[in-house]
């Protein structure tokens, strides 16, 4: 993807085709349940991360990036049963991409919170 100049639109954004291709090699194994979890809730991060861009107000704003951090840890967790299961596959740069993505979000909910209360 171009470089938007968001980092997390673009860590997302690649983060999400790195899922997609996991996601396939998990399918060619037969590990259909899993490989699809891992498709949805780690493409679903970046979906979010994206609607937030057109939020109707901080508030929701905040709310998606909130749901985007809920995925991100769900993602994690099925990437930790990939590592622990035998016979599947595991990808560590699926797990550092995402954690750098999960501290980006966090950043970024605290420094939105923090504006928040401070013009309340």
């Amino acid at each position: 993807m171009k470089e938007s100049g968001n980092r997390i639109l673009d860590l997302s954004f690649d983060f999400a085709l790195q899922v997609v291709s996991f996601s396939e090699e998990l399918e060619v194994k037969r590990r259909y349940v899993i490989a699809n979890q891992i498709l949805r809730s780690g493409t679903s991060i970046g979906a979010n991360v994206r609607e937030a861009q057109n939020s109707e107000s901080k508030a929701d704003f905040l709310h998606k990036l909130k749901i985007a951090a809920k995925e991100a840890e769900e993602t994690k967790y099925w990437l930790l049963l990939c590592k622990h299961s035998k016979n599947y596959s595991y990808n560590d740069q699926l797990f550092y991409q995402l954690k750098e993505i999960q501290k980006l979000l966090n950043s970024i909910i605290c420094s939105v919170r923090k504006g928040m209360r401070e013009n309340a």
